[in-house]
């Protein structure tokens, strides 16, 4: 699979550890950066570009990585046809691909250490969308956000 990620300074040090892991499980690894560690660094300069890679398809999906992961998330979710969270736990690694197409897995460098990492972005990469026609129809309601102008 090829997988985009993207870090800032929060999360410099795991996404190296998280590269070297997708690489080891034979996936292609398209990192937009950081590529040295800089304290005063902007998370949107690298998650910005990691969401245009993932919506228009050059890599099948993204991880993003800032201090708390927050950022990343609010900030990927903003380029149209991203689906991004921030991701904790095993379950939601899971049901956010099958149930809602999550694309984008965010992380916190300062939050997850790189065990629960690795676990939680293998779990992110080996599921697939159900294609369940709940999920699509509740999927189009939340696509047609992107393309309606918000009501006073």
């Amino acid at each position: 699979m090829r997988i985009g990620i993207a870090t800032d300074h929060g999360g410099f040090e795991l996404k190296e550890e998280m590269v070297a892991h997708l690489r080891e499980a034979g996936h292609e690894v398209v990192d937009v950066g950081a590529y040295s560690l800089n304290p005063g660094d902007d998370y949107p300069d690298f998650v910005i570009p990691l969401a245009r890679v993932v919506a228009d398809g050059r890599v099948e999906r993204g991880v993003a990585i800032c201090g708390s992961g927050v950022g990343a998330s609010v900030c990927a979710n903003k380029i149209p046809g991203v689906r991004a969270a921030l991701i904790h736990d095993h379950f939601s690694a899971r049901q956010g691909v099958e149930d809602d197409h999550m694309n984008m897995l965010c992380m916190g460098g300062r939050t997850v250490g790189p065990a629960v990492a690795q676990d939680l972005m293998d779990t992110f990469l080996a599921v697939e969308f159900s294609q369940a026609e709940r999920h699509l129809r509740r999927l189009a309601k939340v696509a047609s956000l992107e393309v309606q102008p918000l009501s006073k």
